[in-house]
């Protein structure tokens, strides 16, 4: 589908009776909407669109959108948030993680700004505090989520493994912050008895070497913590793995619906759901810095049955019990 078309015809989704909470008649509510990529298949997007209808916001009657694509470039984040401030909308919707809340922040003090999922938004020196955010930013956080956790499922599905990549993007997060993951990761592969690689990957043109990387030192499974950079090419990373015989976690689903093993995370069409959630509330008068970050609360297994098939690969069945998802 033709994105410009995808984009225009979004209004479609929420063409449906306005709910008893609207927007007062004759208010349009402005949102600018922020993305490292917007696709027609992202679960993300269309839980927040279908939050928005449920809230009763319609587009075209009370809500205006203004989207804006960076087209899995990260380095447009600045630009395109200067567009959205330019255009003085009423929130700021800002994907694209760390990256993309931070371009946003830096655009506007005053315009609140809402971000779906970052890592650490304290550390990472977009709020105070989690619990009393101050200033115009507030949304979700990941810090709940944990590294030792991906290890440990991993070596549940591959008990035989004892070599085990590490891929991240080490400009997803402030030094400090990748420092900690690295740390925690090797800490927690040397109680798992697994000799831990790590291996960096900037942009989807970094994979090939990344993967070579892995395969020159013997790596047997790889954990892959997810950016939105690599969100946008979650199947090519997928295909990667496969092809190069890696049983490899990822931290959403999305990863696994494309053919990746496995996934152990947060749902995103939840957080963009909480994301619009928060939008709700600001348009009707709350402070974005009044409103505490959240943390999800509920993590899913998910486990492609084809994909362990075609990497000769039996999940335990006490693995299987546990996964809320198998696709098969």
């Amino acid at each position: 589908m033709n994105r410009r078309a995808f984009v225009t015809g979004l209004g479609a989704v929420l063409a449906a009776p306005v709910a008893a909470e609207a927007q007062p008649a004759g208010k349009v509510a402005r949102i600018g909407y922020l993305e490292i990529e917007i696709s027609p298949g992202d679960s993300g997007l269309q839980a927040f669109l279908q939050q928005l209808r449920d809230f009763g916001y319609v587009e075209g009657r009370n809500l205006l959108i203004e989207y804006r694509d960076a087209m899995r470039k990260p380095d447009r984040f600045r630009a395109l948030a200067a567009e959205l401030v330019a255009l003085n909308v009423d929130v700021i919707v800002a994907g694209g993680g760390t990256l993309g809340a931070q371009a946003a922040k830096e655009a506007t003090g005053t315009i609140p700004i809402v971000f779906p999922l970052v890592g650490d938004p304290v550390e990472d020196g977009l709020v105070n505090s989690l619990a009393k955010p101050g200033g115009n930013l507030t949304g979700s956080s990941l810090l709940a989520q944990t590294v030792e956790k991906l290890l440990e499922l991993l070596k549940q599905a591959t008990p035989g493994v004892s070599r085990v990549a590490l891929l991240l993007k080490p400009d997803a997060a402030p030094p400090r912050t990748i420092l900690d993951q690295i740390n925690t990761a090797e800490r927690a592969a040397q109680t798992l008895g697994l000799r831990l690689q790590v291996v960096e990957a900037r942009h989807p043109q970094d994979f090939d070497r990344a993967f070579s990387d892995m395969s020159r030192a013997h790596a047997e499974a790889l954990v892959v913590l997810v950016t939105p950079v690599f969100g946008a090419a979650s199947r090519r990373l997928a295909d990667l793995a496969v092809k190069n015989r890696l049983p490899t976690i990822f931290s959403l689903r999305e990863f696994v619906v494309v053919g990746g093993l496995m996934s152990y995370g947060p749902s995103r069409a939840e957080l963009f759901r909480r994301a619009a959630s928060y939008v709700d509330k600001i348009l009707k008068g709350a402070k974005p810095g009044d409103l505490p970050v959240e943390q999800p609360t509920k993590f899913d297994l998910v486990i492609n049955l084809k994909t362990a098939k075609a990497l000769g690969l039996t999940i335990p069945p006490s693995l299987l019990l546990r996964a809320d998802q198998v696709i098969e």
